[in-house]
C-alpha cells in the first residue's frame, strides 16, 4: 500500500494505491487524516478494509453493456462499470498560475476507457475545482451513461459517533418568488438510517438532488453542504453548469458517499457515444471543506470560503468593482408596459435619487401581446414613435447608462422571423416536432445561424442605441433537450448549453464594458457557469417587500453579494418605514431600484436618495466582504431576519436587520468574532432612526417596531 498525502490551502487529501494498482481517495477534509477513522468495525474485527470494499474510487464512469458486481444495489452511481475495475495509469502533481493541480489517470484494459480526474486548487481558498475527461482509447465505440465530476466515500469517518447521530445534509431549495430556501436533514430523515451491521449494509436508497432542463436552478440551487457536527466540519460543493445536473448521497458498505455530476442517463436522458480516440469532458464542480473558525459556525465559514472562490473564477469586470445602482422600470412600476411618454419622468426621478443605469424592461419591441412576439427585437413604433434612440439619449444626458430587456434564447410563436429566416434547424426538436413552452420556441445555439442572429441583435442595440446594460431574461423550460444531431436529448441539451456559454464569451470579448444581468423568471438560473461570465444575477421576482428580505438575506449563499441584484420598489401609497424596509432589502447586495419614483412624495423620494448615498459610501467594502448570519438563515415565517457582511480587513461589519410581525420587539444577535473586542455600533440608515442599539462582548441587541428595518455599521 502506498499513500499520497496532499495538504494545500487548509485541505487534506489522501490517496492510496494498493497492490492491484487501484487508486482510492481515502480522505478529503479540513482536518488531518486518521486511518483509525476509516472503519472502526474493520479495526475491531481485524479485517483489511480494502480487501472487501469496492468503494473509495476518485471517479465513477458507466458504459453501456457491462455487468457490475453483486455489491451494488439500486440505481446508485457507485460500483459503476468499467469504473470499479479501473487501474491507475499516472498521477501528476504540478502547478499553474491558479495554484496546485492534480491529474489522476486511470485505464480499463477491456474497453480502452481512460479517465483523467482533474483537481485544480486555487491559491488562498479551501476549495478545489474538479472535473473528469473520458477518452475512448479502444477500437470500438463506447456509450457513456454516467461520468462523475467528483466522488468521495467515507464522508462520515471523522469522530466516533455513528453517522446517524452527527451528519446533517443541507439542501438549497429554489423556486420562482421563493428563491434560496435552505433545509437541514439528518440521515434518518432522508431514509438512510443505519439498519444493518456495518459489514452487511448494502442500501438501495439514494438521497438525490437533480435538475433536468435549461433552468439550472428551478427547484434547487446547484450546491449543497454536508456537516459533521461531532468533528465541526462542513463539506460543501457547487455544480458549475447551466443545465441538467445531479448529486447524491447514500451509503455503501457502511460508509457515506457523495457523488457529483452533470447530466446522466437515468435522471436527464443523457448518453454520449464515444468513437475511438474521442473524448468527453464532464461539467466542473467546486468542492471544499472547512471547520468553524473565528467565532463563526462551519456553515458560515464555508459560505465565506465559497464567496472568495467565486470571485476568483469569474470574468474580471468593472461592474463587480464599481457596483453601480440600476433602475429598472418593471417591478411595482410599469409592469412590462413601457412607452416613451412613461419613461421620461422615470428617467428624471432615477437621476435625481442617484441611479447610474436605467433599464427599460419587457414590452419595448411589441405593439400588442409582447409575450409571444419576442425574437426579432426591433422597437415598437406604437410604444416609441421616434424609436428608442431619443429615450436612450435622454437617459445619457441625465448621467444614466441606458439598458434594455432581452430574452435572446427564445422566439415567440408569433415572431415575424418565423416566416422569413428561421427554419426547423433553429429550434429544439423531439419526436419530429419543435419543442416549445408557454408560446415560445427554444432556439438551438449549436446552430451558427442562431448565434449569428443573436450577435446581430446585441451588436445592433449597442451600436444604434449605445446600450450599456442588458437584462437577459429566460422564461421557458424546454425539458430534457433536443434530438437533433445528438446521441440523446440530454446530449443535445448539453451541447446547446455549452454553445450558449461560448456565444456569451464572444459577446463580452466584443463588448467588454457591456453589463449583462442573468435573469430567469427571477433566480432560476443561479449557477456559476453563468455567473462566472455574467456580472449580476437577478435574485427573485418576489413582489412583496416584506417577504423579499428572506430571499435577500439568504442570497449570498448562492451568489456573491456584489452579484446579487435585489429589487427595491417603494410603493406609491406607502409610508417612510415601508420605504426604508424596501431599501434595506438591497443595500448589502446590488440595488435594483424600481417603484414609481416619479409618483411618490418628495419626502419619500428623499429617503431613497439617502439610501443610495449610504450605499455609495459602503459598496467598496461590499465587493470584498464575506457573509455571515447571526440568527442563521432566514425562513419566510421568521419574525427577525439578519444578514451580516464582514469587510475583507475585518475592521467593519455591516448588518441588515429586519423585523416582521410578532411579539419580540427586541432581539440579541451573537457575533462571535467580536467577542472580547472593543467595537462601536451605529445605525447608518435611515438617518431619522433612534440609535436603539446595545453592543456588549460580541452580542448586539436591537429594538425595532413591526415591519421595520435598519442598516447597522460596527467598527
Amino acid at each position: 500500500m502506498k499513500h499520497i498525502e496532499i495538504f494545500e490551502n487548509g485541505l487534506y487529501l489522501v490517496f492510496e494505491v494498493n497492490a492491484d494498482n487501484e487508486i482510492k481517495l481515502l480522505h478529503f477534509s479540513a482536518v488531518q487524516f486518521n486511518e483509525d477513522d476509516l472503519d472502526p468495525v474493520c479495526k475491531e474485527k481485524g479485517w483489511a478494509l480494502f480487501d472487501r470494499t469496492q468503494s473509495f474510487r476518485p471517479v465513477e464512469v458507466n458504459v453501456s453493456g457491462l455487468d457490475r458486481p453483486l455489491e451494488r444495489h439500486g440505481n446508485k452511481y457507485i460500483i459503476t462499470a468499467p469504473g470499479y475495475r479501473m487501474k491507475l495509469k499516472d498521477f501528476k502533481d504540478t502547478g499553474n498560475q491558479l495554484g496546485r493541480k492534480l491529474e489522476i489517470t486511470c485505464f480499463d484494459e477491456e474497453t480502452g476507457i481512460e479517465t483523467v480526474s482533474h483537481y485544480q486548487f486555487y491559491n488562498g481558498v479551501s476549495v478545489v475545482r474538479c472535473w473528469t475527461v473520458v477518452t475512448n482509447l479502444g477500437t470500438e465505440p463506447q456509450t457513456l451513461e454516467y461520468v462523475s465530476s467528483f466522488n468521495l466515500n467515507g464522508v462520515e469517518k471523522e469522530g466516533r459517533l455513528p453517522q446517524d447521530k452527527k451528519m446533517l445534509v443541507r439542501v438549497c431549495h429554489n423556486s420562482w418568488q421563493r428563491e434560496v430556501q435552505w433545509t437541514s436533514h439528518t440521515l434518518p430523515e432522508l431514509g438512510i438510517e443505519q439498519s444493518q451491521p456495518t459489514e452487511f449494509q448494502h442500501s438501495s436508497k439514494v438521497f438525490g438532488v437533480t435538475n433536468v432542463g435549461n433552468w439550472s436552478a428551478k427547484e434547487y440551487i446547484p450546491m449543497g453542504v454536508l456537516e459533521n457536527t461531532e468533528a465541526g466540519t462542513a463539506l460543501f460543493w457547487q455544480i458549475e453548469h447551466n443545465g441538467s445536473w445531479h448529486w447524491e448521497i447514500s451509503d455503501q458498505e457502511g460508509h457515506l458517499y457523495l457523488q457529483i455530476s452533470g447530466p446522466s442517463e437515468i435522471e436527464s436522458h443523457w448518453c454520449r457515444v464515444l468513437a475511438p480516440q474521442e473524448s468527453f469532458t464532464s461539467v466542473p464542480c467546486a468542492v471544499g471543506s472547512v471547520t468553524g473558525s473565528d467565532g463563526l459556525p462551519a456553515f458560515d465559514t464555508a459560505m465565506g470560503e465559497l464567496t472568495r472562490y467565486r470571485r476568483l473564477i469569474r470574468r474580471r469586470n468593472s461592474d463587480n468593482e464599481r457596483l453601480p445602482v440600476i433602475f429598472n422600470d418593471y417591478m411595482n412600476c410599469l409592469w412590462g408596459d413601457p412607452t416613451a411618454e412613461k419613461e421620461y419622468p422615470l428617467i428624471d426621478a432615477a437621476a435625481e435619487v442617484g441611479c447610474e443605469y436605467f433599464c427599460i424592461d419587457a414590452g419595448w419591441y411589441a405593439d400588442g401581446k409582447w409575450w409571444d412576439e419576442v425574437g426579432e427585437w426591433k422597437t415598437s413604433k406604437l410604444r416609441f414613435p421616434d424609436d428608442i434612440a431619443p429615450v436612450a439619449e435622454y437617459a445619457r444626458s441625465k448621467g444614466l447608462i441606458p439598458g434594455l430587456w432581452l430574452e435572446i434564447e427564445v422566439m415567440g410563436i408569433n415572431c415575424p422571423l418565423l416566416d422569413t429566416v428561421a427554419d426547423d434547424s433553429w429550434f429544439f426538436k423531439r419526436h419530429g416536432k419543435r419543442v416549445y413552452d408557454r408560446s415560445r420556441y427554444q432556439l438551438d445555439f449549436r446552430n451558427p445561424a442562431v448565434r449569428a442572429h443573436a450577435d446581430e441583435v446585441i451588436d445592433r442595440l449597442v451600436r444604434d442605441y449605445k446600450i450599456g446594460y442588458i437584462k437577459m431574461d429566460y422564461n421557458i423550460e424546454p425539458g430534457i433537450g433536443t434530438e437533433t444531431d445528438a446521441d440523446s436529448a440530454g446530449d443535445g441539451m448539453l451541447g446547446h448549453e455549452r454553445a450558449y456559454l461560448d456565444w456569451l464569451d464572444g459577446v463580452f470579448k466584443r463588448h467588454p464594458k457591456l453589463v449583462i444581468e442573468n435573469c430567469s423568471s427571477g433566480g432560476l438560473r443561479m449557477d456559476y457557469a453563468m455567473l462566472s461570465r455574467y456580472s449580476i444575477q437577478s435574485t427573485s421576482d418576489q413582489d412583496d417587500y416584506r417577504k423579499y428580505c428572506t430571499i435577500a438575506a439568504n442570497a449570498p449563499t448562492a451568489v456573491t453579494p456584489e452579484q446579487a441584484a435585489v429589487w427595491s420598489y417603494p410603493l406609491s401609497s406607502g409610508g417612510r418605514e415601508e420605504d426604508v424596509f424596501n431599501m434595506v432589502n438591497s443595500m448589502l447586495l446590488r440595488i435594483h431600484q424600481s417603484g414609481h419614483l416619479a409618483q411618490i412624495s418628495p419626502e419619500r423620494r428623499e429617503l431613497v436618495k439617502e439610501a443610495l448615498g449610504v450605499y455609495r459610501k459602503i459598496r467598496s467594502d461590499i465587493r470584498e466582504a464575506v457573509p455571515f448570519w447571526p440568527l442563521g438563515l432566514s425562513c419566510f415565517s421568521d419574525e427577525w431576519t439578519v444578514l451580516g457582511l464582514r469587510s475583507a480587513d475585518g475592521k467593519k461589519t455591516y448588518l441588515a436587520v429586519w423585523r416582521r410581525e410578532g411579539s419580540q420587539s427586541r432581539c440579541t444577535l451573537p457575533i462571535g468574532f467580536l467577542k472580547g473586542k472593543a467595537a462601536d455600533a451605529r445605525i447608518i440608515y435611515p438617518s431619522f432612526a433612534k440609535n436603539e442599539l446595545s453592543l456588549s462582548d460580541g452580542a448586539l441587541t436591537v429594538s425595532l417596531e413591526e415591519y421595520t428595518a435598519r442598516l447597522i455599521e460596527i467598527e
